[in-house]
Order: structure tokens, then sequence, then C-alpha cells
């Protein structure tokens, strides 16, 4: 079966913002550069190599060379990393937490319609070359968000103590992990290659950057995807006049919140994704990822005994620019910095609060990327779409809350009339008479007659109720296989690629279920896919 689309708005699952933004609203232009369409690319390409410098590409590939040095890397993966020295090579650029077993499905989105986009720029532009890049927040800290995976309904999480930033965290106690999710594997060839690569990864590794760096290597050297870890020394270094402008003059505060006012004031809708600080900046160390403030007349870590005057401070980072760490709102700008990037792919809520950086970059003259939503999938197998067509119930009936789909569903094969709807014209037509003649005697009538009218429309909607219910009752045993398919493809009533991993998919169809995302997702298509496998 082809695969579907239906508009992100028609969803209801996405923000008016973000839908907006697809609709190019005109209201919004100012807090984006280019819109992500094909032919706006080239302007893109020439705005970014008139900024992007030789000696940052240098930089930058001895930087990956030496982050890869322990990893067997594909020729195409090595052929990438060797063209990002040259002028006319570009990125397209998504990032993610390092989340256990590549957390849920949309991890697999983001990367396969960043490799995509780079296959249809290259065709569009065949003199130019375009490197796909993944990079690992591995200076993020809030582990309790990328501890755990769902598999067949059932979470499997990594418990343990965690302080600083979560990609120099040691691997303990993911022995454990692993024999609990061995259990709920069967014994097929592809059961054993999930065991193989989650072993490989997790249980042969130092720390979780390593082993998320591994594990996305393994599952996409295929495509040529060049992975990128922003917790360098080197690459800080080439960042490090933005954070020393940062200390000393807070840049990026006004120029964000001012922008934030400005989305909020179009839109009571439009909600602040991120809230920038003072100073968006942590200092990270062993087992410490705090925020750096500034308290009269010296820099403070808070939660410790660290301070500067500011000559110290700008000193620890002349010399440990690794040190560093750009926060939330900081982080979009050090990989615009130090990569020749042209696009960035994300979720809704990343997009939200890159529209709130444009003006920051403008202050810092640095190009502010391309903005393009990640696709978004119903993955539907065939014995899924048979009971679909069997009860007669459409991919976008599912998307209702399950209480409008059975109302829905109901109305739809119940074999009476439930809608009420012609009684009530009727009976605001005769209505309509009675104002006539309360008009030509006393006006004063007219109120008995609004009391009366809205007292009988009440009641037929009571009615209508009442046979809904009873209806629904009826059809107790249809809607219950209907309810229960939505809540096959929508778990915990939440849009698939949020809740289930890969490897639920990866058991049932191996390699082939890459390769189907591979020939499906179409990045600049720009409606929710639905795809039958």
């Amino acid at each position: 079966m082809p695969t579907q689309y239906i508009p992100f708005r028609e969803t209801h699952y996405f923000s008016s913002l973000i839908c907006d933004y697809l609709d190019e609203k005109e209201a919004l232009k100012p807090f984006y550069n280019r819109f992500p369409k094909l032919e706006n690319f080239e302007g893109q390409i020439a705005e970014k190599q008139s900024q992007f410098s030789d000696g940052t590409r240098n930089i930058l590939v001895k930087s990956l060379m030496s982050q890869y040095a322990n990893l067997k890397i594909s020729a195409l993966t090595l052929s990438n990393l060797d063209l990002l020295k040259e002028h006319t090579t570009f990125t397209v650029t998504t990032g993610h937490q390092l989340n256990l077993f590549t957390g849920p499905l949309y991890f697999f989105y983001k990367i396969i319609s960043t490799i995509n986009l780079c296959k249809q720029l290259k065709k569009e532009h065949p003199d130019h070359n375009f490197v796909p890049v993944y990079w690992m927040a591995t200076e993020d800290h809030d582990f309790e968000e990328i501890n755990f995976f769902n598999f067949d309904g059932k979470k499997v999480q990594w418990n343990r103590d965690a302080s600083g930033a979560v990609g120099e965290l040691s691997l303990d106690g993911l022995e454990a992990v692993f024999e609990a999710f061995g259990k709920e594997l069967n014994t097929t060839e592809n059961a054993n290659e999930l065991k193989r690569l989650f072993s490989k990864a997790y249980l042969e590794h130092h720390n979780l950057t390593d082993a998320m760096r591994y594990l996305v290597n393994t599952l996409f050297k295929a495509y040529g995807l060049v992975i990128v870890d922003g917790n360098d020394a080197n690459l800080k270094q080439v960042f490090a006049p933005f954070m020393k402008a940062e200390l000393k003059h807070k840049t990026t505060f006004e120029q964000v919140e001012d922008s934030s006012a400005k989305l909020n004031d179009l839109s009571a809708n439009y909600k602040t994704q991120v809230n920038p600080r003072e100073i968006n900046l942590f200092y990270i160390s062993k087992g410490l990822r705090e925020r750096i403030v500034k308290i009269e007349n010296h820099y403070q870590v808070l939660e410790t005994n660290i301070k500067w005057t500011e000559t110290e401070i700008l000193a620890e980072l002349e010399k440990h620019p690794e040190r560093f760490s750009p926060n939330v709102v900081m982080r979009p700008l050090f990989q615009e910095v130090i990569l020749p990037n042209l696009c960035y792919i994300g979720g809704g809520g990343e997009l939200a609060y890159w529209l709130q950086l444009k003006s920051s970059f403008e202050t810092q003259n640095v190009v502010f990327p391309m903005l393009l939503l990640r696709n978004s999938v119903l993955l539907v197998n065939e014995k899924q779409q048979k009971k679909l067509d069997k009860l007669e119930v459409s991919i976008e009936d599912l998307f209702l809350k399950t209480s409008d789909l059975k109302t829905k569903v109901t109305k739809q094969i119940s074999t009476i009339d439930i809608d009420f709807s012609t009684q009530k014209t009727q009976l605001e037509q005769q209505f309509k008479e009675l104002y006539s003649i309360a008009e030509q005697t006393d006006k004063s009538f007219k109120g008995a007659v609004a009391a009366q009218e809205t007292k009988q429309i009440k009641g037929l909607e009571h009615l209508e109720s009442r046979l809904l219910k009873a209806q629904k009752r009826k059809l107790d045993s249809y809607l219950a296989r209907v309810t229960d398919l939505q809540e096959q493809l929508f778990p915990n009533h939440s849009l698939q690629e949020r809740q289930m991993n890969f490897s639920q998919f990866y058991l049932e169809y191996g390699e082939a279920f890459l390769l189907k995302l591979r020939d499906e997702l179409n990045p600049l298509h720009g409606e929710f896919a639905v795809i039958t496998i």
C-alpha cells in the first residue's frame, strides 16, 4: 500500500506555532532565514560559504578523525569526513539526546530525514557535496529523560545514580538491563542481532558517549552519517570567542528575550519553549555540570565553591575551553559556528525554540540555518491495515480522541439516525414564527419564547446524548475492537513515534525496516506519513 499523508494540522498533535510555520504565515517570517524548499538552498549555500573558513574546516575534520579513532567506519563515512575539508561541502544536521538504545522511534526519522535530504541536495547541486550529521547531546545532564526505552509495552530502564554530563557516565548497571531486555526477545536471527548490538554498544565501551557513537555508527554507517561530539576541546576553542562575549556582555539574553516576547505577542498559543539566562553557559568537570552565574563582581558555579574574578574566568576559558558548556539556548550557535551547516532538522519543540534565536545569531554575525520539521510517521502493519478495512475505520479517524472516535464510529455504523440536527433546525424554524408573533404583540413575550426555545433545544440534545450512549452500549464489542486498534497504533494515547523503540520493528523486519524508511521518507514533503510495513 502506498504511503498516505495527512496534513500536520489535521493530526492535532502539533502546535499552532509549528503549523503556522509550515503554512509560511507572513507574521513568522522575521523569525527564520529561508523556508526549507529545494529552490531556497542555493541562497543558503552562498551565504554559508561566504562566512565559513577553511581554518574552521580543518579543525573540524581533525577533531572528527580523533573522535572516530577507535571506531570502524565505512568507506562512505570516511569519504564524507574527507569531503568536509572542501569549501564546496556542506552539512545537514540533526541532534538528539543519548537515549538508551536510541529511545523513541523518531530518533530514526530524524536521522533518515537528514540522510535523504542530503541525497536530494546532491541531485539538485551536483557541484557541491552534502554530508548528513548527527550531533550527540553528550553534555546534557538530565539522566531521567534518557535512561529507558519501551519494548512491547514495557519500560526497559537503567537505574543508577547520575550527575554531570551524561556522555561521561560509566556504563555501570547495564549488564542487568541487557539481561532483562534479552528475556523479552525470542531466538530469531533478528533477536540475536539486537542482543549483539546492545551488548557491543553498552557492555564493551567505557562511557555513554562511546556507546552511543558505536551504536549509531553501526546502524547508519552504510549511509555515510557523520557523528559529532561537541564536547571537544578543539571545537570549543573555535567557539571560545562567543563564550567570552557571553561571559563579559551577556550577548544572548536580551535578543532571545525580545524574540520570545514578539512571538508571544503574535499569538497566545505560541508558547515559549526556552527561557534564556543572563549567562547561558555551564561549567563541566568530572561528575559536574552546573550553571555559571555572575554575583556582583565575581562569577560562580552554582551549588559549588568554584568562583572567579572576570580576569580569572577568562583565563580559565582560554586554557580549558572544554570545561565550558553551552546550554540549550547557546548550543545551536555552537553548532552553526563549527559546522558548514545549511539546515537543522528537528521536532516541533526544537523548531519552536530555534525560532526564538534568529536575532541572536544576527547580532553575532552567524548565518542562521534553514529549519526543517523532521518526518513524522505512523507505521501500520498489514494485519492492522486489514482490521482497519474490515472495521471501516480510516487512519485519520484514529488520530481523534478515543471518546470522539467512539462517537464517530457509532454514528457511522448505527442503523438508526442518532443525529438530531434536522429536528433542531425544524424547532428553530418554528420558534422564528413565535418570535415574529411576539414582535407584533407584547415584546416582553420574546423572553419567554427564548427561554422555551433553549429548554426544548436542550431537551433534544439530552435525548440525542442518551440515544448515543445506548447505541455505544449496544455496539460495545465493535467499539472495543476499534479502540484496541487505536491503542496499538497510538500507545498511551500518544504518537507511536514518541512511545515505541525501533527494536520492536527490527525484531519483526530486520534490516528491511531501515531500508523501508530510507525509501519512503521524503523530508521536504511537509505532511505526516502513514507507512504500511
